[in-house]
């Protein structure tokens, strides 16, 4: 840390960091896909975005879903906010909600944006998407494969198998941040993608499905 004085003004200028240099270096855009936009690319959106990494985060579902009484799903549309869906399981019955941290989740979810976004529905463009599970990976290859290219831009989608629950999802977040640091850094990932990622997947020891698609 360091004192800079112009005029009658001093302020004070903090030396950057690991991981703000990396960004500074190549501000790649990042996508964190999952079905329902609610926990596994919310809790990655939520560790990327503090570390300073340019990330939006998706669903590809029907409909947003979350867990409920009896096995029985508690359904909205996309669009519908965090704080409504909130709202509406508090009134339903609280204590099974707070239990089973399903609330502490939504109020994590609207301090980083107002609603679930499904990712077939977004007109932003990623130089990384990355997928939380194989059937998720196959639906966005899925919309690429369907959608004209217009600009013959080249986005990556990489997919990591992370179970839906809260401990997977936090364990899951750390293992995308940490393939986000690994291209970020990369003086040039697109080049050095396939080491990356082998190296990635024998670390983590989970499977992982690239490919590459075209805006």
């Amino acid at each position: 840390m360091s004192v800079v004085c112009e005029g009658n003004v001093c302020r004070l200028v903090f030396p950057i960091d690991h991981w703000t240099q990396a960004i500074m270096q190549d501000e790649l855009k990042f996508a964190v896909v999952c079905s329902s936009n609610m926990n596994r690319s919310m809790e990655a959106h939520a560790v990327l975005s503090r570390r300073g990494y340019q990330v939006k985060s998706f669903g590809t579902g029907d409909k947003v879903k979350l867990p409920g009484r009896g096995n029985k799903p508690n359904c909205y549309e996309f669009g519908v906010s965090y704080k409504d869906i909130y709202n509406d399981l508090l009134e339903k019955d609280k204590e099974y909600y707070e239990k089973n941290s399903v609330l502490n989740m939504l109020m994590r979810n609207k301090t980083l944006k107002p609603c679930p976004e499904r990712f077939q529905d977004s007109t932003d463009r990623f130089d990384i998407i990355i997928t939380c599970e194989k059937r998720v990976f196959d639906q966005v290859v899925e919309w690429f494969v369907l959608k004209k290219p217009e600009q013959n831009k080249p986005v990556n989608i990489i997919n990591i198998d992370i179970k839906d629950n809260l401990e997977e999802a936090t364990l899951g977040s750390y293992l995308i941040l940490d393939l986000a640091t690994k291209l970020t850094e990369s003086s040039d990932y697109k080049k050095e993608l396939h080491s990356i990622l082998k190296a990635f997947q024998r670390k983590c020891r989970k499977h992982v499905s690239d490919c590459i698609m075209f805006y």
